[in-house]
């Protein structure tokens, strides 16, 4: 017997030792067809959420739907140490993070909703309480994972492409990166006010494309251009100090 076989072995007794009477089926057998089984429910439900990346993002972002926006919500950056805020707009609007919308242990940080028993997203054993002691769903936390690092995700976003550039149609080359069709600098310009379930999708599987290097440098100065551009026009729309009278120039005191 291999090491691994005996390890296996171990694993699968212990997994089915430790394993409720009610379980999800698909995470079963997923646990039991991996070539070094999971050997607790709970890492069983995180291999599973890990291997089924892009069905994890679509239930965190309809969980984020059944939750919405909170009241007074609004999409901003910030830098104070505790108060939840992203510094940059390419990290994902998260207001359950914030302090003052965050809704305390046993709900999801990222999408607001009840977390019960092993990270899971519904109440399957009947306990009518969220687990307490968590305070992520474990799709949840693979879908984080997805939103604020996609390139590292790009095997598995090839695979939903079926191996083609989104842009050109033509073969992925092994080069191929991830891009955002529509660029997270115009999301924060352009949709910043948009509800919150919404803006969620523009980090998400709707948003991401994975396109041949080439497509995605021509793409990358294009966009640069255009914030060029937009710069220069702002700059000569600004009123100049030699265009405003002295005497509001001058110190008012």
């Amino acid at each position: 017997m291999s090491w691994r076989d005996e390890r296996n072995a171990l694993s699968r007794e212990r997994l089915e030792r430790a394993i409720p009477a009610i379980f999800p089926a698909t995470v079963l057998r997923h646990a039991l067809s991996r070539p070094l089984k999971p050997p607790t429910p709970r890492l069983a439900v995180e291999s599973y959420w890990r291997h089924h990346l892009l069905r994890a993002d679509r239930l965190a972002r309809a969980l984020a739907a059944c939750s919405g926006q909170p009241e007074g919500w609004s999409w901003r950056l910030g830098g104070e140490k505790g108060a939840g805020l992203p510094l940059t707009f390419r990290m994902p609007p998260s207001p359950y993070r914030e302090p003052a919308h965050a809704r305390g242990r046993g709900h999801c940080c990222i999408c607001g909703q009840p977390v019960y028993r092993f990270g899971w997203h519904r109440d399957l054993w009947g306990a009518g309480i969220p687990n307490k002691n968590a305070s992520w769903h474990s799709a949840c936390v693979a879908a984080w994972k997805l939103w604020t690092s996609p390139s590292d995700h790009v095997k598995i976003l090839k695979a939903g492409q079926r191996h083609r550039c989104a842009a050109s149609g033509k073969r992925l080359f092994k080069t191929a990166e991830v891009d955002h069709r529509v660029p997270l600098y115009r999301v924060w310009r352009e949709h910043r006010d948009a509800p919150w379930p919404t803006l969620l999708s523009f980090w998400g599987t709707p948003n991401l494309q994975v396109v041949n290097r080439a497509v995605h440098a021509e793409k990358c100065g294009q966009e640069a251009g255009e914030r060029a551009a937009r710069r220069r026009l702002a700059a000569a729309e600004a009123p100049s100090e030699s265009a405003i009278p002295e005497g509001l120039l001058s110190d008012p005191t």
